[in-house]
């Protein structure tokens, strides 16, 4: 792409020289001469980097670049001057220039700070947008779900997938631990090689064994033939054992040596087989029970669990209830052809009320039955049985109307003034980026300095709580209203709502 220049000088032949040189570079190049005409450029238009002189007709030039970076916090700006001053140099820095010159400019050295200048700007957006990816995605190789607990899970499975340490995930049924394993194998370098999975509750116990293992033909009745087995099968790739706790005692010795040694003997044969692979355990049950009742054996209970990933239940990520519901309507609605599906704010309240005992897959079922039955686009209610374990009234939501001041003071006490405390900033004249930044620096200022003694607040957390309520209370209750305003989706604002326990508190 062709990188864009605004160069601001009242002297028009340094403007001229200026332009030529830039344009020889591939620049595409906006000159003029005041700093106002700069400033509208600025605000209507994205440059890669700006150059001002320091004395301009209309505008000092340490104003010029604090009024651009309000603008454009996220362009950087090279002061151009003919009078050197260390002074003026500190002054321009801290007003958030990149770098200062002086006249006559000799244009290589320019050149590489330019170069410089864009480079810093490339890499903090792609700092910016992979932190964004991993604090607010709400999704992760296949997985739904955009909260605290899950963001925890994806961060585990980001720094876990490439290595070849076992992972045990735990979790109850129907909470998509299957869905967790297929992540972890399509996220890491095994994932052009095949990923075997075996349910161990799902086969006899008697055939587990040549299942896992395979045999040779005549090993025993019906063994008609040679098989390879799920583990010469996933030679390369990963191993999914669910239900591990159902595993035959008498198995459990043979694949914890296979772990360890990495060779393996197929039913009936003495000729050891060499693996390589991966292995993914899970279970719906406690481990520690399933040890106790002698179902799983302690020593391979620690062989399998190098990495630990405990899936929540639905009941304690509320929030994700709606983004699982859409996902799982746009793919019912495609399968069934049914065109113009949404849900009515009925549909949410119930799914928010609801226990959801059998979780993610619970969810699922309930969502492709709502839309088998609609008999149009608009889903107004779900067909799923009152719980009277879960008694979350959704009160009206206009009672949020009523959070006065004195709730917001109570509130703003998890930020306790710290040593870097400084007075509520004068925010009348900002907007957008200027203003959250103005705002963010006066809530950091606050905050204590972290100790040992004392655990920190999740700031972010708070926020998230503050900003949902005062947009509740100023759209007057209206759940679509203060979506809009936040440029949120309505979903992910009632995951918010019910996160905070707003429609109880408000």
């Amino acid at each position: 792409m062709v990188k864009k220049a605004l160069v601001i000088d009242d002297d028009v032949s340094t403007l001229e020289l200026m332009k030529f040189q830039l344009e020889a570079e591939g620049f595409e190049v906006v000159t003029v001469e005041r700093g106002q005409e700069g400033l509208k450029l600025v605000e209507e238009n994205l440059f890669d980097i700006i150059l001002t002189d320091l004395n301009l007709p209309d505008l000092d030039g340490i104003e010029m670049v604090r009024r651009c970076k309000e603008i454009a916090p996220d362009t950087e700006i090279i002061m151009i001057t003919g009078y050197g001053s260390t002074e003026k140099t500190i002054e321009a820095t801290k007003a958030g220039a990149f770098h200062y010159v002086e006249k006559p400019v000799e244009f290589e050295e320019l050149l590489l700070l330019i170069e410089k200048a864009i480079d810093r700007t490339r890499q903090s957006a792609e700092i910016k947008e992979l932190r964004g990816k991993l604090s607010s995605r709400t999704s992760y190789e296949g997985v739904i779900g955009g909260s605290r607990s899950m963001q925890d899970i994806y961060e585990i499975i980001e720094s876990v997938a490439e290595s070849d340490a076992n992972i045990l995930v735990l979790g109850e049924s129907g909470t998509g631990k299957e869905v967790v394993a297929n992540a972890i194998h399509y996220k890491s370098h095994r994932s052009k090689k095949p990923f075997v999975k075996l349910n161990c509750s799902a086969l006899p116990k008697d055939l587990i064994e040549s299942e896992l293992f395979g045999h040779k033909k005549g090993s025993f009745t019906g063994a008609i033939s040679d098989k390879e087995g799920f583990l010469g099968r996933a030679d390369g790739g990963s191993l999914l054992l669910d239900e591990i706790g159902e595993m035959p005692m008498s198995l459990q010795p043979k694949l914890l040596r296979v772990l360890q040694e990495r060779i393996y003997y197929r039913v009936g044969s003495d000729k050891p087989q060499e693996v390589d692979f991966r292995l993914i355990a899970s279970t719906n049950r406690s481990p520690f029970d399933a040890i106790q009742e002698g179902n799983l054996r302690e020593d391979l209970y620690y062989r399998i669990n190098t990495i630990e990933i405990k899936i929540p239940p639905l009941r304690e990520r509320m929030e994700d209830v709606p983004m699982l519901a859409e996902h799982f309507l746009q793919i019912y609605a495609e399968k069934y052809k049914r065109d113009g599906c949404e849900f009515s704010e009925r549909a949410y309240d119930q799914m928010l009320k609801y226990n959801w005992r059998g979780n993610v897959r619970e969810l699922q079922h309930v969502i492709e039955r709502a839309i088998l039955l609609s008999k149009g686009g608009r889903i107004t209610e779900l067909n799923i049985p009152k719980n009277l374990d879960n008694s979350i009234s959704l009160a009206s939501i206009s009672r949020n109307a009523n959070l006065g001041n004195a709730e917001l003071q109570n509130r703003s006490e998890q930020f306790p003034a710290g040593n870097h405390g400084t007075s509520l900033p004068q925010t009348e004249n900002l907007s957008g980026a200027a203003l959250f930044e103005e705002i963010g620096r006066f809530i950091v200022g606050k905050l204590p300095e972290p100790n040992s003694d004392t655990e920190q607040s999740d700031v972010f957390n708070s926020l998230e709580n503050v900003v949902v309520s005062a947009a509740l209370k100023r759209t007057n209750g209206n759940k679509q209203a203060a979506a809009n305003l936040l440029g949120l989706y309505r979903p992910r604002l009632y995951g918010m709502i019910k996160r905070h326990n707003l429609d109880e508190k408000l």
